[in-house]
């Protein structure tokens, strides 16, 4: 998960150069009643009366950490979901949710997996049994499941044609290696083809259980009234055998400078990740280090931006991000350029990247900044759909309310100072780790003078 969900897209929203940021809103979570039922499930209910539309999400601490010598098994068994129950197949369930102009989607992740439904007050009575249902009774059809299987083969093989779609995945397994965060949540061809039916129905008895789930419901209802439909629905769900236990998913590893030259023998482009390790989702200085990083690469009017594509035009953008997990997280230059200006733009984001400590962020800076991001954070909370992702993240993530409700604060109180001790705490500066990714014979020179270099061929099934 990135760092961008606290504010929305603040990392990774652009800013065009001039434009006056928005008004500054102070922010605090709406209330919302917290429930733990005798099986386990945790239960959040929030009531908003603006508009007649409710928004429902089923979190399960399930994702590619928990995948071992399978990657892709979560991934599969999260979007399986939808592809029917005991009592109704994925037709007869697509047609209940799209006659009624309902929208329901799942997926996972690599900590959390996550199925979402949102629909009108009046179609309630109609669609929660349903989604309880997916929840609990899934059929994992095997015929479906085949064809889904086929799909998401097909999806791996494509999105390394564009390396933009994978270079979180090869950073990822640099950074972490053998350890569980370093698994690629959409698996690899060949993990993900070799699973079967009893491969999913595993998985989701181990994982998918009401002491291991949360579910969200934010929207036009009563609270009362939700609260019996949601222990009628979900009370009677039991889990078997032990709860999961909690496993350490692994650390970044760069006890020295590297790269991975990941070789792409068509491209006129190379793609690149510069950083190392990060943070947790809810680490302390996460709302602070969001403004921080706003100047380095978190708007169009950054420096990193405004250097590799303004005033170079090196590039057609450069950002920066803390990409953030329950336990740890990384941190990331990222940018293209032309094959031949490769050398040119890797040294003039280093070039950049150094004066966070070279120069520091003056106070005017500073403040711009933080109206950025003041401006940005209010509108991306403003819907039930919205609010019900932010707790499901709040819950997978052990995130409490307060990160929410001193936001404001937080920005405020941020200096310069302030923020010079958090570059010198939470920005990589030595011992860098870098993803190359195109045309190897043309770029390796240059990889080495960044580190020891290892080379890959993007058409090699995997990531590492």
């Amino acid at each position: 998960m990135r760092i961008t969900t606290i504010a929305g897209a603040v990392l990774g929203a652009t800013l065009a150069a001039g434009a006056a940021p928005t008004a500054a809103a102070e922010f605090r979570l709406p209330e919302f009643d917290t429930i733990q039922l005798p099986n386990g499930l945790t239960v959040y209910l929030m009531e908003r009366h603006d508009v007649p539309l409710i928004a429902v999400r089923a979190v399960v601490k399930a994702g590619a950490v928990h995948d071992g010598a399978q990657p892709g098994l979560s991934s599969l068994t999260g979007d399986a979901l939808l592809l029917g129950t005991a009592a109704h197949d994925k037709a007869s369930l697509d047609q209940a949710f799209d006659y009624r102009g309902a929208r329901l989607a799942g997926g996972a992740g690599a900590e959390a997996s996550t199925l979402q439904a949102n629909f009108a007050r009046a179609d309630s009575a109609a669609l929660l049994p349903l989604f309880a249902e997916i929840v609990q009774q899934p059929s994992f059809d095997e015929a479906e499941l085949n064809k889904l299987r086929t799909r998401k083969v097909t999806a791996i093989r494509q999105a390394k044609e564009a390396p933009r779609n994978v270079m979180q995945t090869y950073y990822r397994a640099m950074l972490f290696g053998d350890r569980p965060y370093g698994i690629p949540a959409s698996g690899t061809i060949g993990s993900v083809g070799a699973l079967r039916q009893a491969d999913v129905q595993r998985y989701y008895q181990r994982y998918y259980r009401p002491d291991n789930a949360a579910v969200i419901v934010v929207g036009d209802f009563q609270t009362t009234a939700m609260r019996r439909q949601i222990e009628s629905l979900f009370g009677a769900w039991r889990a078997s055998g032990p709860a999961p236990a909690a496993q350490d998913n692994g650390k970044v590893q760069a006890a020295q400078a590297r790269v991975l030259l990941v070789n792409k023998a068509d491209a006129t482009e190379t793609t690149f990740l510069i950083g190392g390790a990060g943070i947790a989702r809810n680490d302390p200085d996460y709302v602070q280090l969001q403004v921080v990083n706003t100047v380095l690469g978190g708007r169009f009017t950054s420096w990193l931006n405004d250097e590799l594509r303004v005033n170079s035009g090196l590039t057609y953008g450069a950002s920066s991000q803390f990409a953030t997990l329950s336990q740890t997280g990384t941190f990331a230059i990222s940018s293209f350029t032309a094959l031949p200006k490769t050398a040119a733009a890797l040294a003039l984001a280093h070039q950049t990247y150094r004066r966070l400590w070279e120069q520091g962020i003056d106070a005017a800076t500073l403040d711009s900044a933080k109206a950025y991001v003041k401006g940005q954070f209010p509108p991306r909370y403003e819907t039930s759909e919205q609010l019900a992702g932010l707790l499901g993240d709040m819950y997978a993530n052990q995130v409490g309310r307060e990160q929410l409700d001193n936001f404001t604060r937080d920005v405020d109180s941020l200096t310069p100072a302030r923020a010079k001790t958090l570059i010198e705490r939470h920005f990589p500066r030595d011992k860098l780790q870098t993803v190359l990714v195109g045309k190897a014979d043309a770029i390796r020179d240059i990889a080495k003078s960044y580190g020891e270099v290892t080379e890959l061929d993007i058409t090699a099934d995997g990531f590492r």
